[in-house]
């Protein structure tokens, strides 16, 4: 009885519980729209199998990116910031998006650059020309400073980085030069203090 008083008394002191925040912002209408036209450009290009596993999500996470494609998943994640330059901003976006999706379905198994041939092969024929490979959105950017600095011991190139060079990495220039372009051990670049 005592602790049925005390359980009481804490839950009326306590704050209610917030609901978690969502990765991914689902509004119903706009949400089929935008999943309707990538399932119609699909199919209209003769790929069920993409047209049926494609998925477009909203992602409250994303600051200064418009979106992201992510091909093994089918995913295409949009910035929801984007609803603030209009429909054909977020149209234009999402068939970039889809161009990924589409270029990398079309090579299989095959490595492809990101923003290479195949890739801009797609954008034509999702009705993108001239496509560029960054939007020029006025979105929040983060300024990173590099504070990993390397040089080449040979040629005396020096390279600055965000991130830390992770795995062996040598100067291409100086590897063309000497090794016929292949990795050399001796063009590896040393960080500087």
């Amino acid at each position: 009885m005592q602790l049925d008083f005390f359980a009481k008394l804490i839950a009326l002191t306590r704050p209610p519980k917030r609901a978690p925040r969502r990765m991914h912002e689902r509004q119903p209408q706009q949400q089929d729209r935008w999943q309707t036209l990538a399932t119609s450009l699909f199919l209209e290009l003769g790929c069920a199998e993409l047209a049926a596993r494609v998925t477009i999500r909203w992602n409250t996470r994303m600051r200064s990116t418009a979106g992201t494609a992510f091909p093994t998943k089918a995913l295409v994640n949009l910035n929801p910031r984007l609803r603030d330059f209009g429909d054909d901003e977020i149209d234009r976006t999402l068939r970039h998006e889809l161009a990924h999706l589409l270029a990398h379905h079309r090579a299989g198994r095959r490595r492809i650059a990101p923003h290479g041939r195949e890739w801009r092969k797609a954008c034509v024929e999702l009705g993108l020309t001239g496509e560029t490979r960054c939007h020029n959105l006025p979105l929040p950017r983060r300024k990173l400073t590099a504070r990993h600095r390397y040089r080449c011991p040979s040629c005396g190139l020096e390279i600055a980085r965000v991130k830390p060079i992770r795995r062996k990495s040598a100067c291409l220039a100086c590897c063309r030069a000497h090794s016929r372009g292949r990795y050399d051990e001796r063009f590896r670049f040393v960080r500087m203090p």
